[in-house]
């Protein structure tokens, strides 16, 4: 829309949510439920509901519809616990059955065992085997044009579809990050390299040499996999992680400094790599790289209105290739540039997702029902997102102060985590300023929606811990095993 200085707090009557995973399904309920809107509807382009946590592994080859796999692997285990997974005013999450024994975490079948179960009601609502291929922006805040492929087994079918808000709640597992290292394309082009984007687990990689690139959570998981079969197995960091981040040490996973370039060379008619280290130190003979180097919000289906010199508008895609973020949000939430365009679970990263999800989602339908509001002008929408990316570069200067020689490698820089689109310590003043104002306005949500406060936190904080402390058991019990098989 043109970039004027007062933009209305709309009052749309028609919505569209974009994606089927947890941020979507609770947002659907929420518009439904709290907003009291003419219609709303979700478009999913899968062939079931559940985003990341719905692995289509075994779904049978005789659809000629496209697909897009989950990242998740068979096995995957959750950081998050259960009471942090159950939606408000829905039955809670039960606990794993894995508990008794050692796991508090929810396992991927589990997870997604209770979305179907949350989004068995809403499934009149809910259109499968559809994919939006673009969203642009009509003119004085006329709504969206919605262009969307029905993917059936026989031919797909492409509408087009006017809506008067869209919510965009896709995750961002389409866009994984490679870093800029002197030699990745040659890596990826000869089949030597891989995202945790792909990853199934570790077999298949049996006595062979890999580099892990990452130490996140993708990261840390690939190289604990593989450290028990692997014939060896190096870890490259760049830079610290966020203290007390659930990760191990392991003698067989040997970490390494950052890569500067890597090295193809051709031995015995196959392909191998090797790694030169910062610092000089080179890994030879490497037989793979692994990258879990995360992924960017980049949601290139959106067209927005731009104002030219000659004050003409255009339509261009919100985010370009060199964006890492999705510009201009009030909240994490609303565009401010039109708020009838809104984002759940696509912009920001936190401790607990569904929760943030569903508090977000709550907001803006008690926002868009006109039952909250805020601010109307360019100027005043835009605070939030000026004051998170000043505190986040004073953030990232400290972190780099303190980190600096830590380690004796060259792991100066702050971690990636430490980045406007990732809460971290911010999400109890975030979410817990959402939630005042939703109970300002619907007091009998404040017995059933989560809290964050400072003993909450703590709590959430300390799932780290609990994590670490399961990774140590599963650990001893993988020992365990190994001993008995060698004894017998």
């Amino acid at each position: 829309m043109q970039n004027t200085q007062d933009v209305p707090n709309p009052r749309p009557k028609r919505i569209l949510v974009i994606g089927g995973g947890v941020s979507g399904l609770v947002t659907l309920r929420n518009l439904r439920a709290r907003g009291g809107f003419d219609q709303v509807q979700l478009v999913e382009r899968r062939d079931h509901i559940g985003g990341v946590w719905y692995l289509d592994e075994n779904r049978s080859g005789s659809s000629s519809n496209p697909r897009w796999p989950s990242p998740a692997y068979p096995g995957l285990i959750g950081n998050v616990l259960p009471e942090f997974l159950s939606f408000s005013g829905a039955a809670p999450f039960l606990e794993p059955l894995s508990t008794p024994s050692s796991q508090p975490f929810p396992s991927l079948s589990e997870t997604h065992s209770y979305l179907r179960h949350f989004a068995a009601p809403l499934l009149p609502q809910i259109r499968l085997n559809t994919e939006v291929l673009t969203v642009e922006e009509l003119s004085a805040q006329g709504g969206w044009r919605v262009c969307m492929r029905e993917w059936r087994d026989t031919a797909p079918t492409d509408v087009v579809e006017t809506w008067d808000a869209v919510v965009i709640a896709v995750a961002n597992y389409d866009h994984p990050v490679f870093p800029r290292t002197r030699g990745i394309p040659q890596l990826r082009e000869l089949g030597l390299a891989s995202h945790a984007q792909g990853w199934r687990g570790p077999h298949g990689y049996e006595g062979k040499r890999v580099l892990v690139v990452g130490n996140a959570n993708s990261g840390n998981d690939m190289a604990a996999q593989l450290a028990p079969l692997a014939g060896a197995v190096y870890q490259s960091i760049r830079r610290p992680n966020f203290p007390g981040f659930p990760s191990l040490s392991d003698s067989r996973i040997i970490r390494v400094a950052p890569v500067e370039e890597y090295v193809v060379r051709a031995v015995n008619d196959r392909n191998i790599i090797d790694a030169r280290l910062a610092g000089g130190t080179v890994i030879r003979d490497l037989d793979v790289v692994l990258f879990g180097t995360g992924y960017r919000p980049f949601p290139d289906f959106i067209r927005v209105l731009q104002a030219q010199p000659d004050q003409t508008l255009i339509l261009s895609p919100l985010v370009t290739p060199h964006t890492n973020r999705i510009p201009d949000l009030h909240r994490y939430t609303l565009y401010a540039r039109n708020p009838t365009l809104a984002f759940v679970g696509t912009a920001v990263a936190s401790y607990t997702p569904f929760t943030i999800a569903d508090m977000c989602s709550t907001w803006l339908a008690l926002a868009w029902a006109g039952e909250i509001a805020y601010p109307t002008t360019m100027q005043a929408l835009l605070e939030f997102e000026a004051e998170r990316m000043a505190a986040v570069a004073a953030g990232r200067a400290e972190m780099e102060a303190a980190s600096a020689g830590d380690t004796g490698q060259t792991q100066t820089e702050a971690s990636s985590l430490v980045s406007y689109g990732v809460l971290g310590p911010f999400e109890e003043a975030y979410a817990a300023g959402l939630r005042v104002e939703v109970v300002a306005a619907r007091p009998d949500l404040d017995a059933i929606l989560p809290v964050w406060n400072p003993e909450r936190t703590a709590v959430r904080e300390g799932m780290f811990d609990t994590k670490r402390k399961a990774l140590e058991l599963a650990r001893e019990q993988e020992v365990a095993r190994e001993r008995a098989a060698t004894v017998g």
